[in-house]
């Protein structure tokens, strides 16, 4: 891709710190810096030991990402799903949410839920996701609702 030419994005699964500073690079670029979210906001008790991300690398450099941890036995919460401004529009933001799916299924997971953005809904739709009910609700500093989908 290289900001917007074709090139071979590499998935990374995050599992070394090294490798998910790559998350939080994406992050700090895509959210903090771009939505103005204070680092304590974008950055909560979910960024801890158990929780798994997802990279998407352009030679080398951090592109997108996702994280997703355990609410209960069976069940995932996907989130944090952020595609660099100039990298969007390319299919990246579906390659990290399949592949996030397919390590969630190889761990035994077999429902993920995320709380989408409004202006996100029909992306998820897209990808298999369903509104659990029409409810906003309030996450961080954006309106979303509820979503889930069966592995």
């Amino acid at each position: 891709m290289n900001r917007g030419q074709s090139a071979q994005i590499e998935v990374l699964r995050a599992e070394a710190e090294w490798q998910r500073a790559g998350a939080y690079s994406v992050r700090i670029q895509g959210m903090n810096r771009q939505h103005h979210i204070s680092l304590r906001e974008e950055f909560d008790e979910h960024d801890a030991d158990g929780t798994r991300y997802i990279v998407l690398l352009d030679d080398g450099y951090p592109v997108a990402t996702c994280r997703f941890y355990a609410a209960e036995p069976g069940r995932a919460v996907l989130g944090r799903v952020v595609v660099l401004p100039e990298y969007r529009g390319h299919g990246l933001g579906r390659m990290v949410v399949e592949e996030a799916e397919r390590w969630l299924r190889e761990l035994g997971f077999r429902e993920v839920a995320i709380d989408s953005r409004i202006v996100a809904i029909a992306f998820y739709e897209k990808l298999g996701y369903a509104p659990v009910d029409d409810a906003v609700v309030r996450s961080g500093s954006f309106d979303c609702i509820r979503m889930h989908k069966h592995l």
